[in-house]
């Protein structure tokens, strides 16, 4: 066995396509750039001047094109195909970053954002639909862990590069991204086959309004994706109401900035080897410890301590994170019909989608007007009600799952 092979093994990653590492390398290099997203805000009020509250407007904006791009791009992975939808989404992504960057009046700036979360997202629900094409059924919740492992490696090292950059100028930030952007929607190009299933290719009866409302029809799954919304809901939470709370309580921004790092060091160290446990459990139990874990660990902000304690709840919810991860896309990838596989995951990047334009506003409103420890203990009961929500819906899950298994005996052999 060579020493690439044995590193993906012992990482948990041997016996997976090749499609799939294309994909996965191709994750890696584009989350490698990934400078705009983080440095958004602050690019518009020191580059652009522009005030806290435009800059919200435009951050939103932003969240508003991603909650479109969902169920646009998993339709169009559906209909015109994965490689297209996925080549295209990402080129079309690489001239929105260059849009937004080039930009100076605020209108323009306004919509380049909006075209940047419609644009830019529009590949990720191809990414998902291919790789439930090419992976099979048992392995695939162990290939979505491996890539949302990439997906935070490539990011951990992206924010130190990304900070250098701005130092010599924000602009750099829009160009290096839409540049590794660009490049993976060439790899994409060149090196991945249509991996759309031939039944898809012949199902021309449903109208594309169809197409884009049955995963809102099915009951079973809407019934899963209510909790999945709901940790989003939480998750997205430390993306403003966290870093404003220990501000508050006199933490720096470099605490704030060490105290975040516990999430992406813990899921660089950690995730290939949860990925190995979640696969020994029910989905059920891995997705309700997902509920457990993210409800208490968001809950342990509301106690006033210090970076130490700060550092122990990111552990703890970082470890919800890690074990709803690998489990939820292949959940989705079960439930959907095989024809819909796109239009199914593009629904379920929707909720993420829709979380991260809801939460700031929702906690900025309960810390405005309530006080923090309202919000985080708010956060703990929402989050144990997900685990317990997962358990109730199980047995419905499992019957679907055990009908479908009938039609389709490809599908996983995982428990739900």
């Amino acid at each position: 066995m060579n020493p690439i092979a044995m590193v993906l093994r012992a990482f948990g990653g041997g016996g997976l396509p090749r499609t799939y590492w294309v994909l996965w390398v191709g994750t890696f290099v584009n989350r490698l750039g990934s400078f705009v997203a983080p440095f958004l805000a602050l690019y518009l009020t020191r580059e652009r001047g522009f005030s806290v509250e435009q800059a919200g407007l435009v951050v939103s904006l932003n969240g508003a094109g991603a909650v479109l791009a969902g169920p646009l791009g998993g339709m169009l992975a559906d209909r015109v195909g994965r490689r297209l939808t996925l080549a295209g989404g990402l080129w079309l992504g690489s001239g929105a970053m260059v849009f937004i960057g080039f930009s100076e009046t605020p209108g323009r700036i306004a919509v380049a954002a909006f075209l940047l979360g419609l644009l830019g997202e529009l590949y990720r629900p191809a990414v998902s639909a291919a790789i439930a094409d090419v992976v099979p059924a048992r392995d695939r919740a162990r290939a979505y862990g491996m890539l949302y492992w990439v997906i935070n490696l490539g990011f951990a090292i992206a924010l130190p590069l990304a900070g250098l950059l701005a130092g010599m100028g924000y602009r750099l930030l829009f160009i290096a991204d839409a540049v590794t952007t660009f490049l993976y929607g060439c790899c994409v190009w060149v090196l991945v086959p249509e991996t759309r299933p031939a039944a898809a290719k012949g199902a021309v009866a449903r109208s594309t309004l169809g197409d884009l409302l049955m995963p809102f029809r099915d009951g079973v799954y809407l019934a899963f994706c209510l909790p999945i919304f709901a940790l989003a809901l939480i998750f997205f939470q430390s993306h403003m109401s966290l870093p404003v709370t220990l501000a508050a309580r006199g933490l720096t921004p470099a605490d704030y900035g060490l105290v975040m790092s516990v999430n992406g060091v813990l899921i660089v160290a950690l995730q290939p080897f949860v990925n190995r446990l979640v696969g020994r459990v029910r989905r059920s139990t891995a997705l309700a410890l997902a509920g457990l874990l993210t409800g208490v660990g968001f809950g342990l902000h509301a106690l006033p301590a210090g970076v130490p304690w700060a550092m122990l709840a990111v552990a703890v919810w970082t470890l919800g994170e890690m074990a709803q991860s690998p489990v939820a896309p292949s959940v989705v990838a079960d439930l959907a019909p095989t024809e819909l596989r796109g239009s199914y995951q593009g629904a379920y990047h929707m909720m993420w989608g829709l979380a991260s334009s809801i939460a700031p506003a929702l906690g900025g409103a309960v810390l405005g007007h309530i006080n923090a420890s309202a919000l985080w203990a708010g956060c703990c009961v929402l989050g144990l009600a997900a685990g317990a929500w997962h358990l109730a819906i199980a047995g419905a899950r499992r019957r679907r799952v055990e009908a479908l298994r009938l039609e389709r005996p490809e599908m996983s052999a995982s428990l739900d």
